[in-house]
């Protein structure tokens, strides 16, 4: 018989707490989800604020809000931790969950904020770098970026929806930070 191995533990971790912050929300019906796992203008003295900072990766709204991100979570995350290691993958995870939360604190005070998107897109750009030695940028980079930006501005524009597409275009702008800063190392 063989065993299951547990092959990418920050990115496997991301999804079970996920999941259980799902779970939580549907039980307390959205009640857990707006006071932990949502990032919106709150008094800074509410300890729960900053909480929030971090937390609002974790929130989704429903089943398949949850699905769409973690399906992608679960096929980019996995070789991006093997290759970079788990600590590269959890810094990379905090200091978007922390940039996203900060920037939707201040600059969209009175919409709340959910999701593993930001996360999301930070890996997918990230991913554009596998491989890339100092002092080159990968095409693929060059081509993943102008595709999705351009349909992240373009839904910016063009399309009314609760999706936060500025948001997206942060997360992808941190995925291509830490690329940059770990050009060569892997």
């Amino acid at each position: 018989m063989k065993k299951l191995q547990f092959n990418a533990p920050v990115i496997l971790g991301f999804f079970f707490v996920s999941l259980l912050s799902l779970v939580l929300g549907l039980l307390t019906s959205g009640a857990s989800t707006t006071a932990v796992f949502s990032v919106y203008r709150a008094s800074l003295l509410d300890p729960l604020t900053y909480v929030r900072f971090f937390g609002h990766v974790l929130g989704h709204a429903d089943l398949t809000h949850f699905f769409n991100n973690m399906l992608l979570l679960l096929v980019v995350g996995p070789p991006l931790e093997k290759l970079y290691g788990s600590k590269t993958i959890t810094a990379g995870i905090i200091a978007t969950a922390l940039i996203t939360g900060i920037l939707q604190f201040v600059f969209f005070p009175h919409t709340l904020l959910l999701g593993a998107s930001g996360i999301v897109f930070m890996l997918i750009m990230l991913s554009s770098f596998s491989g890339a030695k100092t002092g080159q940028i990968p095409v693929t980079l060059i081509l993943v970026a102008l595709m999705y930006l351009g349909q992240e501005v373009y839904s910016i524009f063009f399309i009314r929806d609760n999706v936060a597409n500025l948001i997206h275009i942060v997360g992808g702008i941190c995925g291509i930070g830490l690329g940059l800063q770990l050009r060569g190392k892997a």
